[in-house]
């Protein structure tokens, strides 16, 4: 009788389990449909008449003190951002954004706390390309912007609208995507500041269209009046310049009304930033300065601000243009020495990895390189990951849990990102590496291509899992401190007296793992020893370039006046018996 009881009640226990799943579930059903977001967006005929492609980007901000374009970041102060591919839409369509469209800091829209918040759309337009390889790829092109989806002309957006937001239920919206952002009018020559662009080849012959790759030129003081001398080249690698900033030929702008640096906690940093680029021509110009041709090069991509300097499988020869068609050229239009000891390269961070991976990847081709807190130049600290050994980027695993990996910090170590919300981030911005951000450049340019033609990812974006196969990839192409090591033998005596590293030990990103790891490498190195300098910034932020006199919101607008001085001082190192090292010194 007691085990029959227990069998009927069992059996209806679980018949009123069964039922409840299902009303849970029907009830889940109900509120997912009753939150979906009902947004219809559409753009004008007078903008484009033709349909697009494109990434369509839902900003959602608390505030707008700017923009809610202008808003999304890494750390906390974040705004909403949620992201959907849009492939042939038309003028005046109206388009539905999908609710299940991934979302950063809240990846759900049902999710989304209540409050009253303002809406922006914008749309990031992209450009079909037939590569020569055959494949066939859709990305944004650059528009002299420097690949930023937020200021890039002719893309669309819509002006913020304030909407209220209760218990994860999203208003009913119309959003009209009815400004443009307008073409950028190009800098124009001074006396000083020329500025180049030419038809790359290469790159043409790769991407299937016409392909340019440009630079800011700084003559030096005297070049018009003594025409017979040449001159070494200066190139100063990093993100995209609109000109050559850092030079100016008038004192600060009494009128400027004094900025506050929340990065440097330093206020009026934009008249400081005038004020040193005033300094700088003065410098320049003086009597005791080296003349040099000092350039700033332009490359941006359809994944970036800048290419990294470096042949790669999804953007192509960038290195091979910049190094063989876009250098000579300029040597050859404004008299440089056109030989491999007279160009060295420096930078800082992106500019600061190029400016080693140049010297790498063409030992003959640069005479020397300052590098200043670069990406990482070491894969057993890709920041915080070591691609050949962990299995996962976003957490420590342990038995019981597992911990997030820091993505930035301060000078004190305080963690205000992860890695997992900085890839999140460039989710939304764009699917198949096309975000125009950090990590997905790092791919665009390391990593081999896919079945459709966009780069392979080093790990899943979703969970952080790593691809060994990737990684091995990356170290034998593009992991500067390995290929040192691996081609010391070959290259040693093309690279002695040319390495010059510098990184802060408080790197905001860690990038100073890697500088370590790289230092233990050239340490070591003998026949020959590479006879050139690793420095390191106590507590020192990213960009620390080794002036330990001033801090970082100052050395980082120096770097012409530092980098090219060390130059001088060692030229003679790497010049041969009988060059020129006299007549540009005057």
């Amino acid at each position: 009788m007691t085990k029959l009881f227990y069998k009927i009640v069992s059996k209806n226990y679980l018949l009123i389990l069964l039922f409840t799943c299902c009303l849970v579930s029907c009830t889940d059903a109900n509120t997912k449909e009753n939150t979906a977001v009902n947004i219809a967006l559409s753009f004008p005929t007078e903008h484009y008449k033709e349909p697009l492609d494109g990434r369509l980007i839902l900003l959602i901000s608390k505030d707008t003190v700017t923009e809610p374009r202008f808003q999304l970041r890494d750390d906390s102060k974040t705004c909403q951002g949620f992201g959907m591919d849009v492939t042939d839409w038309k003028p005046s369509e109206s388009l539905q954004f999908d609710a299940a469209s991934f979302g950063y800091p809240v990846e759900n829209f049902a999710d989304l706390p209540s409050g009253e918040f303002y809406v922006q759309a914008v749309f990031h337009k992209y450009e079909t390309f037939h590569r020569a390889d055959g494949l066939t790829v859709k990305l944004p092109m650059d528009r002299g912007e420097g690949q930023q989806w937020n200021r890039a002309p002719g893309n669309l957006y819509s002006m913020p609208q304030k909407i209220t937001i209760k218990d994860g239920a999203f208003p009913s919206l119309t959003v009209k995507l009815d400004q443009k952002i307008p073409p950028i009018e190009p800098p124009k020559d001074t006396k000083y500041v020329k500025h180049i662009k030419i038809k790359s080849k290469l790159l043409s012959d790769f991407w299937g269209r016409d392909m340019y790759v440009g630079a800011h030129v700084l003559l030096p003081e005297g070049w018009d009046t003594h025409p017979d001398v040449k001159y070494p080249l200066a190139i100063m690698h990093g993100h995209f310049p609109k000109d050559f900033d850092g030079f100016r030929t008038t004192p600060p702008d009494p009128n400027l009304k004094p900025d506050y640096s929340e990065r440097f906690d330093v206020e009026g940093y934009n008249i400081m930033v005038q004020q040193e680029a005033y300094d700088f021509y003065k410098t320049w110009t003086g009597p005791d300065f080296p003349r040099v041709i000092a350039i700033k090069i332009q490359h941006p991509t359809q994944y970036y601000d800048d290419s990294y300097a470096v042949n790669s499988e999804a953007q192509g020869p960038y290195g091979d243009a910049l190094t063989y068609e876009l250098i000579p050229y300029i040597e050859k239009q404004f008299r440089g020495i056109g030989e491999g000891w007279s160009r060295f390269v420096y930078g800082g961070s992106t500019g600061g990895w190029e400016a080693l991976a140049v010297q790498v990847k063409y030992p003959k081709e640069y005479g020397m390189c300052f590098a200043a807190c670069p990406d990482p130049i070491d894969f057993r600290a890709y920041c915080l990951v070591n691609i050949y050994e962990d299995e996962n980027a976003y957490y420590e695993k342990g038995t019981f849990r597992k911990t997030l990996v820091p993505g930035h910090r301060d000078y004190l170590g305080n963690v205000d990102a992860t890695l997992k919300d900085m890839n999140y981030r460039e989710l939304v911005l764009g699917s198949k590496g096309r975000s125009g951000q950090q990590w997905d450049i790092w791919e665009a340019t390391f990593s081999p291509i896919d079945n459709e033609g966009y780069p392979k990812r080093i790990w899943d974006r979703l969970t952080g899992e790593i691809d060994k196969e990737v990684a091995a990839y990356w170290k034998e192409n593009y992991d500067l401190a390995y290929i040192l090591k691996r081609d010391w033998a070959k290259y040693g005596q093309d690279w002695v007296h040319k390495i010059h590293l510098y990184c802060g030990d408080m790197d905001n990103y860690y990038l100073n793992n890697a500088v370590y790891l790289a230092e233990d490498i050239l340490s070591e190195t003998t026949e020959p020893y590479y006879d050139g300098e690793v420095d390191y910034g106590d507590r020192a932020e990213h960009c620390w370039n080794g002036d330990h006199d001033n801090g970082n919101h100052i050395s980082r607008l120096r770097y012409h006046r530092m980098f090219i001085k060390k130059y001088v001082d060692k030229v003679a190192k790497v010049a041969p018996k009988g060059a020129d090292l006299t007549s540009w010194r005057y």
